[in-house]
Parts: C-alpha cells; sequence; structure tokens
C-alpha cells in the first residue's frame, strides 16, 4: 500500500478494478489473459516516483526517454496473440520488464508442467537492467530471458517462435522476424509512421504466405534498428 496524499492505495485492490474495467471495455475478454493481470504487479515495473499512478490505463515514463505501455494495449496485444501455455514468445522492446511479466504469467504459469518462455531483447543496456531487476523481484526471472541487443534481428538462438510481440513502432516488418516465426506462428506489430500507426497481427501460413489483419489504430515509440527507424 501507498499513501497519496490523504488516500492510502490498495494495489491489490486499484489492479482488480482496473482489470474489471477493461473487461467492462471490452479489451479483456479470455480467462488467462484476465488471470495474468490481476497478478502481475504493475507498480513493480515503474519508477518510484510514478507507483502512485500505477493502475492508471495510461503510459508512463521510464527510463531514457521510454515508456511503459498503457495497460489496456498490453492487454489487447495479449488477448490478439492468442497465447498459450507453453509457447514461445519472442518479445522486441522489454521496457521496463511489465509486458514480458504478463506473457509470461500466461505461456508459463508457476504449476505448468509444459511451461513456455520468454525472450525479450531491449537495445538500451539501463533498461534491460531495470527490467532484470524487476523481473527478478517479481518472480518471472526463472521464465523471462532479457537480451541486449537490435530486436529487429530477432533473437535466432531460441528461434522459431510460436509468437512474436513487438511493442515499437516499425515502418514495415522486419524480414528477420518473419523468418523466426513458426509456421502457424503470429507476429503482432505496430506499423506505420513515426506518429501513428495500426496494430497488426500477421500469421505465418507457410516459408513464403502470410496473413495479414489490422486490428486498431495506435501510437507507440519508434523501432529502432537495422530493419527499423
Amino acid at each position: 500500500m501507498l499513501w497519496f496524499g490523504n488516500e492510502l492505495l490498495d494495489f491489490k485492490l486499484e489492479r482488480k478494478r482496473l482489470v474489471e474495467r477493461l473487461i467492462n471495455e471490452g479489451v479483456l475478454k479470455t480467462e488467462k489473459v484476465i488471470k495474468a493481470m490481476l497478478t502481475i504487479p504493475r507498480e513493480e515495473f515503474v519508477l518510484p516516483e510514478y507507483r502512485k499512478y500505477a493502475y492508471i490505463d495510461s503510459p508512463l515514463p521510464i527510463l531514457k526517454g521510454q515508456t511503459i505501455s498503457a495497460p489496456h494495449m498490453v492487454a489487447l496485444m495479449c488477448e490478439v496473440a492468442t497465447l498459450d501455455v507453453g509457447h514461445t514468445v519472442l518479445e522486441i522492446g522489454t521496457g521496463s520488464g511489465y509486458h514480458a511479466a504478463v506473457i509470461a504469467e500466461i505461456v508459463a504459469p508457476k504449476k505448468a508442467v509444459n511451461k513456455g518462455h520468454v525472450y525479450t531483447i531491449e537495445r538500451i543496456p539501463e533498461l534491460a537492467e531495470f527490467a532484470r531487476n524487476n523481473l527478478e523481484k517479481t518472480g518471472y526471472s526463472d521464465r523471462v530471458t532479457v537480451i541486449v541487443g537490435d530486436g529487429t534481428l530477432g533473437y535466432p538462438d531460441a528461434a522459431p517462435y510460436d509468437r512474436i510481440i513487438v511493442t515499437a513502432a516499425a515502418p514495415q516488418e522486419p524480414k528477420p522476424l518473419l523468418e523466426q516465426l513458426k509456421i502457424g506462428g503470429k507476429l503482432i506489430i505496430p506499423i506505420g509512421s513515426r506518429y501513428m500507426q495500426y496494430l497488426y497481427i500477421v500469421e505465418k501460413i507457410s516459408e513464403r504466405q502470410f496473413k495479414r489483419e489490422s486490428v486498431i489504430p495506435c501510437v507507440f515509440v519508434p523501432l529502432i534498428g537495422k530493419y527499423g527507424w
């Protein structure tokens, strides 16, 4: 709990209220994503000065000019990715580690026999360290591997992936990410200009065939790298 002015904040209650709101708005739909959003303590993934705002449905500043995504966007991306227990997932853009923890709670819950794993790439070393610390203190470091590097190149060492989730905006689909998807796998990625994008689901039908679906307009920070901006 945390004092906010004269009010004592109960983070568990705030989290429950946020999840209920996202359910009522039609963003959260499936039990596994709802459970993950109820489980992960977002207050542990923000800077200390922003803890009191952890359950406002808005992006928040973290380090190096980056942000933690709004909860509704994390929920939406997990929903459209149709994640499942046992999936191997690549996330591009670790940030504070919050989104990776939500994914890990879905694909690798503690009691699962066939646990999946999340590999997440962050280009900024200070952010990668911040995320590692957050994942360690919340108990997800055994299910999430943080890598420092160019996310547009993917991570061939653990490929192919059931799902690839990109949390920054690209001008187009990075070729290495398409190559590292399993047949039947899905890439969730914002595509567009630096200032306005659409969230896309790209499903790999065969080695050369992809099915693309536009979900909603969105605004993300730019994806920096060889196949980004």
